[in-house]
């Protein structure tokens, strides 16, 4: 239940809730390169004064977003007795890299805490919301609960599959073509749209090609463009000696057991930038969580040029793959689409 104060109708509570929390997601989309494995968390920590301070989920080893929230305060100086605080997902209720989140709100005095989703980890799972409960802690959860799920997307279905989230990223022309007949393809896209794949690189724990397009371009798969670490690099298949993708990790076999493989490496979201070969493969094999498409202002008007993937396709109307755009982002001359499949229950 939302408490409200005098003057303070439950529904303008349940406005300030959702605000303060999509701040929380703001913040945690600033650490979204940084944090993995860990997830990406953001809080927003509101004193019982109406004073504010925020935290963010820090590198691996450093605090999680409550306890960086908490250290906020008090160098400001801010009392958390009786505070609120937002958070994008459920405390920790464990002793991991850090002590337990939840224990440290209980210890801070906080009176209530808002909660974006539950953590589906086993070994919080409920626990921290309870372990609040337990203390007299007033926890609403659900809270932008669709917009947290969508960023939080890569490390929720790593828990509860133990494959990592898989982004295929593909560059076409408007009429679907990705290289010209005689295989050169770059490039397609503008400077904007590939800083923005560099940022996909960023984001990601691992990026993925066949061993025909390390063959063929000899990509270095490093992020160049913009600010962010380098993801571990692997090929399916075995890279020439002395390509540039080396040191990589050579994988072959079921596209399934390569992210099993991954998973258990703690990769919690791979981005497959294979040739139309491993693209294809990953679409028929329904392995995709979502799929990137830049999309260039260039025709090559012909049906020789190569297309996004190769391998047999729909064989009529009826088997034809749909999904949901989710977005679609202009990006300089060129624009992004955000793919997703409809999954049915």
């Amino acid at each position: 239940m939302t408490p409200t104060l005098p003057g303070v109708t439950p529904q303008t509570a349940v406005e300030a809730d959702q605000r303060r929390m999509a701040r929380a997601v703001e913040l945690a989309a600033g650490v979204r390169t940084s944090t993995s494995p860990n997830p990406w968390v953001g809080c927003v920590l509101v004193a019982a004064d109406g004073q504010v301070v925020e935290g963010a989920t820090r590198p691996p080893g450093g605090p999680h977003a409550e306890v960086a929230a908490l250290a906020a305060a008090e160098r400001a100086g801010i009392d958390p007795a009786g505070a609120t605080a937002y958070v994008t997902l459920e405390p920790c209720s464990h002793h991991g890299r850090t002590p337990p989140c939840a224990d440290a709100l209980v210890a801070a005095g906080l009176a209530r805490v808002v909660v974006g989703v539950l953590d589906p980890d086993p070994n919080v799972s409920g626990r921290g919301v309870a372990r609040l409960r337990h203390a007299g802690v007033d926890v609403v959860t659900g809270v932008a609960a669709d917009a947290v799920t969508d960023q939080l997307a890569p490390y929720l279905t790593h828990r509860a599959t133990g494959r990592p989230y898989v982004v295929l990223k593909l560059a076409a022309s408007l009429d679907g073509r990705t290289a010209a007949p005689d295989g050169s393809s770059r490039w397609i896209t503008g400077a904007a749209a590939r800083a923005d794949a560099h940022r996909l690189r960023a984001e990601s724990d691992a990026v993925l090609v066949g061993a025909g397009t390390v063959r063929a371009d000899d990509p270095e798969l490093t992020v160049r463009h913009v600010p962010g670490r380098d993801p571990l690099r692997v090929v399916l298949g075995r890279a020439p000696a002395g390509a540039r993708v080396h040191p990589c990790l050579e994988l072959s076999g079921d596209l399934g057991d390569v992210l099993d493989d991954l998973g258990g490496r703690g990769v919690l979201q791979v981005l497959v930038e294979g040739g139309a070969g491993v693209a294809g493969a990953f679409h028929r094999a329904g392995l995709v969580d979502a799929y990137v498409i830049y999309l260039a202002p260039v025709l090559f008007g012909g049906d020789d040029a190569a297309g996004l993937f190769s391998g047999a396709g729909a064989a009529t109307m009826s088997d034809v793959w749909r999904g949901r755009i989710s977005r679609v982002t202009p990006l300089g001359d060129d624009i992004r689409v955000d793919l997703h499949p409809v999954r049915r229950s």
